[in-house]
C-alpha cells in the first residue's frame, strides 16, 4: 500500500470554474455521503473525469449520523444473512488498513444475566469470528463475572453471571466522508458541496445532462455527462423522479436515533452491547471521545426531513433499556446531545418492519445511463462503489479501466484528527477547515469537523457563535 496522499487546499472558485467548462463529464455523481464519495474516489482512481455535487455539506445526511461502527453486523448474522456479514467483515479489515487514523478496533462486552445466555452468545459470536478468519481484529472469549465487571465498570452487578467479549471496529463517520472527499480531489475529481441537483435533461430516452445550482449564489450549471450515479441516500427516489415523475418507490426510510451522555456512567474502554431489547432490537453503549454514545433504535419513518430528530418515545426507550444494565440510572437531564439518522433501506417488496429489511445494497440502471445505488451500510461503502462502477461498465457507459481502492490509503489530515485542536476549535482550526475541507459555515466546522454538535449541544452552540 502506498503512503497516504496529503491534503490539498481547495478553492471553491476553481471547482465552480470546472463546472462551467463545456467538456462533458465521464460521470456526474449526485450525493456527497459515503456512497457518492466512495464512487468519486473509485472513478477518479480509474482516471475518469468526474464531478460530485452535494446539496448540503459532505456527510450531513445519514453518513454523519451513524452509530460510528465499522462492523459485520452481529444482528445480521442472527438473521441468517451470512453473505452480508462476510462481505462487511472483509471491508472492515480494508478500512482499518486504508484509514487507520480514523478507524480502530474496539472491544465489545455482552454482560449475561440469564441462564444459558452466555453459551448461546459464545457460539454466535464465535461464528462471527470464524467468518472474519484471518481478518479478525480480536478474539471472542468467555468472561467471568469479575472480568465482566472489570471490563464494564458501571454495569449493574446484581444477577450478573459473566459475559462474552468480542471485537469490532469504530470510526469517525463524518471525518471519513471528509477524507474520501479530500482523496477524490487529490486524484483529480471535482467534489463540491452546497450545489443542488435540480433537473435531469433527457434526450432520446437517456440522460444528456444534469442541471446543478449553486445554493449560495443561484448560478446554474448544465453538466453534460455519459453516466449519472444517483447516490442520494434516502432522497434517491426524488432524484429518479426528476427523470420520471412516476418512477416506482425503491426504498423504505428507517430512522436510527442516538443519545450522548457523560463517560462516567460506563468509564471503561470497552463498549456495552445489549443483544436483545424488549422489542428484539440491539442497543449499544459505546465510548466515543470523552462521552458515551447510546444507540440505536430502528423504526420506519414516512418522510425524509433534512434534520430528523429523535422522538420522545425513542429517547425514553433508549434510556429505559440502558437503565436495565447500568448501576447508575440515566435520566433525560443527563443527555448532552441527541441525533437521528435516516437509513435508505432497499425494499421493493415493502417488507413492513424496518428491522427485518436486509442491509444489502442494490445497483439499478435506468434510462440507459442513470445508475442508482440503494440500501447498503457504511462499512460496505467501498464495495458499493466497486459494484456501481461495474454496472456502468456492463452498460457500456465507461471503459474497463481498473483501480484497486482496497490498496488506496485515504488522505490523512492531521489537523482534523488532532484531539487538542478539535476539542477546542479556534480561528486557526476554522480556517484550515475552510481551506482544506470545503467547510462553508460555522455549523459545518462544529458539527462535522470538530464533532462538538454530536457530543455536547450547549458547548457546540457557544463555539459556533464564536466562529
Amino acid at each position: 500500500m502506498k503512503s497516504p496522499l496529503q491534503p490539498q487546499p481547495i478553492q471553491r472558485a476553481d471547482l465552480l470554474a470546472r463546472l462551467r467548462e463545456p467538456q462533458p463529464w465521464d460521470a456526474v455523481i449526485v450525493g456527497g455521503g459515503a456512497t457518492g464519495l466512495g464512487i468519486a474516489v473509485d472513478a477518479a482512481a480509474r482516471g475518469l473525469r468526474v464531478a460530485l455535487i452535494e446539496a448540503r455539506d459532505f456527510g450531513s445526511g445519514t453518513s454523519s449520523r451513524s452509530t460510528k461502527l465499522v462492523h459485520g453486523g452481529v444482528r445480521y448474522l442472527a438473521q441468517g444473512n451470512v453473505k452480508l456479514v462476510r462481505e462487511a467483515l472483509e471491508e472492515r479489515a480494508t478500512l482499518l488498513a486504508i484509514a487507520p487514523h480514523l478507524v480502530h478496533p474496539l472491544e465489545f462486552v455482552v454482560p449475561c444475566y440469564r441462564p444459558l445466555e452466555r453459551p448461546f452468545l459464545r457460539v454466535g459470536l464465535g461464528m462471527y469470528d470464524l467468518l472474519a478468519g484471518r481478518r479478525s481484529v480480536g478474539p471472542t472469549r468467555w468472561l467471568s463475572r469479575d472480568e465482566t465487571l472489570a471490563r464494564l465498570p458501571g454495569i449493574r452487578p446484581e444477577g450478573l453471571r459473566g459475559g462474552v467479549s468480542y471485537w469490532d471496529g469504530q470510526f469517525d463517520d463524518a471525518l471519513m466522508c471528509i477524507a474520501l472527499m479530500q482523496t477524490a480531489y487529490a486524484l483529480g475529481a471535482t467534489p463540491i458541496n452546497y450545489v443542488c441537483c435540480e433537473g435531469l435533461h433527457l434526450r432520446d430516452g437517456r440522460i444528456a445532462s444534469v442541471r446543478a445550482v449553486d445554493a449560495e449564489t443561484g448560478e446554474s450549471f448544465e453538466l453534460a455527462t455519459t453516466c449519472v450515479f444517483n447516490a442520494a441516500g434516502v432522497w434517491v427516489d426524488g432524484v429518479r423522479r426528476l427523470a420520471d415523475p412516476d418512477a416506482r418507490k425503491l426504498i423504505t426510510v428507517s430512522q436510527g436515533s442516538h443519545l450522548v451522555v457523560e463517560r462516567d456512567f460506563l468509564p471503561g474502554s470497552a463498549a456495552l452491547m445489549i443483544p436483545k431489547t424488549r422489542d428484539g432490537r440491539v442497543l449499544f453503549v459505546i465510548p466515543w471521545f470523552d462521552k458515551l454514545l447510546i444507540g440505536t433504535t430502528d423504526g420506519p419513518r414516512p418522510d425524509a426531513p433534512w434534520e430528523p430528530q429523535p422522538s420522545r418515545e425513542e429517547i425514553e426507550f433508549m434510556l429505559e433499556t440502558a437503565r436495565g444494565y447500568l448501576a447508575r440510572p440515566i435520566t433525560t437531564a443527563d443527555v448532552r446531545a441527541s441525533f437521528a439518522g435516516l437509513r435508505p433501506l432497499f425494499d421493493p417488496g415493502r417488507a413492513g418492519s424496518t428491522a427485518a429489511i436486509s442491509r444489502e445494497h442494490a445497483v439499478l440502471t435506468e434510462f440507459g445511463n442513470l445508475i442508482s445505488i440503494v440500501g447498503g451500510k457504511w462499512t460496505t461503502y467501498r464495495k458499493m462503489a466497486v459494484d456501481a462502477l461495474a454496472a456502468a461498465r456492463r452498460a457500456g457507459l465507461l471503459d474497463a479501466r481498473s483501480a484497486r481502492t482496497e490498496d488506496l490509503a485515504l488522505v490523512v489530515d492531521r489537523v482534523l484528527v488532532d484531539p487538542a485542536r478539535r476539542s477546542a476549535p479556534d480561528a486557526g482550526y476554522a480556517e484550515h477547515c475552510r481551506r482544506f475541507t470545503q467547510a462553508r459555515t460555522a455549523e459545518d466546522i462544529v458539527a462535522r469537523r470538530a464533532r462538538l454538535a454530536y457530543l455536547d449541544r450547549a458547548r457546540a452552540e457557544r463555539t459556533q457563535s464564536a466562529l
